[in-house]
């Protein structure tokens, strides 16, 4: 009964906030902007580019990250929060959280608003487009990390960038000319032209998404969708409180995230201690020395294993699991960028053919 009584509150809280929020950024009718011409990625130095290729992904050390990665190309991070005024706060702290590890705060903000993280109202569409922009401009693709609701749309991004919803997304700038009349990027890569809705992030996260959030207007499409996972993200890691009451996830539940096809996708099962409107809440983590050491050391096989007593802290297996696969991520992505910059150019009749 008391679980019942805290369902329907909780309900009533996402219904309220769906209810009340801000105009989408992309509103129906938006005429495209003019396009600007399209910005190229930087050259990585010579120098930088051979101690980012020499890094193992899968093993990022606190010193590859200050001192090798946060001088090279850095994926743009978009953190989308829950859809509960303040709920917006505690993924700012996850944002501080990225910043205190050494990730630059320059790939973090948005560039239009110089906000931390985005709407869970924001049109999906609209950060597809974003994604391709800021990868056509910076040569990495940028990474998704959803709370809540937040989460959800991580997932409609996907199905966004998949072409599940509209076989043709427009391009989006969000420093401030908004909508482009494109639906292609260069490949800053191959130099190929790409249609936005066949490009694949290489990682995306969405924590304590579903349960009430499926109630509102604007996730009722993603009431069937949410725990199939589409070929549009290389990894995906689904995280789950063992308790939740507005997730509705617990021991009788079975929201286990698959992939339709080959996208490889984890599931991770928090404490039930954690808490679904705090998880995220991780800033503090990074200022006690002892919990980033241990953060900075963790590798998932570690996912079913304690901190250290010394370290015990609130939500620092989800900070430590999201930050591992971010750094991995961030290799990944800066070794491409390297590689494609070292290889010598096509023939002209061969970059033809490409396009």
């Amino acid at each position: 009964m008391r679980w019942a009584r805290a369902l329907h509150v909780a309900t009533f809280a996402w219904v309220v906030a769906g209810c009340t929020t801000s105009p989408e950024r992309m509103p129906p009718g938006s005429e495209a902007m003019p396009t600007a011409r399209a910005t190229r990625p930087a050259p990585v130095d010579p120098a930088l580019g051979d101690r980012i290729l020499a890094l193992d992904p899968e093993h990022v050390s606190d010193s590859d990250v200050r001192q090798v990665l946060a001088k090279g190309p850095t994926p743009h991070v978009i953190a989308i929060h829950g859809g509960v005024y303040p709920v917006h706060l505690v993924m700012d702290s996850f944002a501080r959280f990225l910043t205190r590890m050494g990730y630059p705060e320059r790939a973090i903000r948005d560039p239009g608003d110089r906000s931390f993280t985005q709407s869970p109202y924001t049109e999906a569409a609209v950060l597809a487009g974003e994604i391709a922009w800021y990868y056509e401009r910076e040569g990495v693709m940028p990474v998704m990390v959803g709370h809540s609701q937040g989460g959800m749309q991580v997932v409609k991004v996907l199905y966004e960038l998949a072409g599940l919803f509209d076989t043709a997304v427009p391009v989006y700038d969000p420093s401030g000319s908004g909508v482009e009349p494109r639906t292609t990027i260069v490949d800053p890569l191959t130099g190929a032209r790409r249609a936005v809705t066949t490009l694949k992030v290489q990682y995306a996260t969405a924590v304590s998404a579903g349960g009430a959030a499926t109630l509102l207007p604007n996730q009722w499409i993603m009431k069937s969708r949410l725990y199939r996972i589409p070929d549009s993200v290389v990894d995906f890691t689904g995280f789950m409180l063992a308790l939740d009451l507005i997730a509705w996830d617990g021991p009788a539940t079975d929201h286990h995230y698959r992939a339709l096809d080959v996208a490889h996708v984890r599931n991770v099962t928090l404490p039930a201690t954690y808490a679904h409107i705090f998880v995220v809440d991780v800033g503090p983590l990074a200022k006690d020395e002892a919990a980033r050491a241990w953060i900075n050391a963790y590798t998932p096989d570690l996912a079913g294993t304690s901190p250290p007593a010394n370290v015990d802290l609130p939500n620092i297996l989800w900070a430590a699991d999201v930050w591992y696969s971010i750094k991995k991520a961030w290799v990944i992505e800066a070794q491409a960028l390297v590689r494609a910059q070292r290889k010598p150019p096509a023939p002209p009749a061969a970059r033809g053919a490409a396009h």
